[in-house]
């Protein structure tokens, strides 16, 4: 169910599901896109840099993917919309299933209002699930040019995120931050599998 335009990004892309289903429009400028992503238990400091992030970004005419999630999710997709930008959000449920986390179902109308999408690769009602949110990341991952890991912990999907892009052979940025507080981040950048950025 994607447009003619819109997948570029993903046919070389391995592991991707054999469909997505979608709410809102996808247009051609969501091949031009970054992932902004994170922790959902988020500092202040973290909050603040994925919003900076993302109206960077949004500067630049790059549409801005993320999880929907709280924490940094949450924080790049607001800041994307207060700067005019395009948001899509790859949910961790169904399309038509209710919205999760609950706090962020007001979030989710604003992005469809301003002309933004959701998308899933799961059954439109599927509800949320241990499984399903790491699965996702396959996606945030294959869709975008890139992804850009503000905060996350050596659990974090957001870890998961920065490895499976790697793999995608996408971009992947680390903020400096990041790299002097989580060893997972300083050992991807001594790799060469992640530029460091602030």
């Amino acid at each position: 169910v994607l447009d003619q335009h819109y997948p570029a990004n993903l046919r070389l892309v391995p592991n991707l599901p054999p469909f997505l289903f979608h709410r809102g429009p996808l247009q051609p400028q969501d091949a031009r896109s970054v992932a902004v992503v994170g922790t959902r238990n988020a500092t202040d400091d973290g909050l603040k840099r994925a919003a900076r992030m993302a109206r960077g970004l949004v500067e630049n005419d790059v549409a801005v993917f993320s999880g929907l999630a709280k924490g940094i999710d949450a924080s790049a997709h607001r800041a994307t919309l207060e700067a005019g930008g395009r948001t899509v959000a790859v949910m961790g449920t169904g399309i038509a299933a209710p919205i999760y986390p609950a706090e962020n179902r007001p979030l989710a109308k604003r992005i469809l209002d301003a002309g933004g999408a959701l998308i899933s690769q799961f059954w439109p009602s599927s509800p949320p699930a241990k499984w399903t949110f790491p699965r996702r990341n396959v996606v945030t991952s294959g869709a975008t040019l890139g992804s850009i890991v503000i905060e996350a912990s050596s659990t974090s999907g957001a870890k998961m995120q920065a490895r499976i892009a790697a793999e995608h052979g996408k971009q992947v940025f680390l903020l400096r931050s990041l790299a002097a507080a989580q060893p997972w981040a300083r050992k991807m950048l001594d790799e060469g599998r992640a530029v460091e950025v602030t």
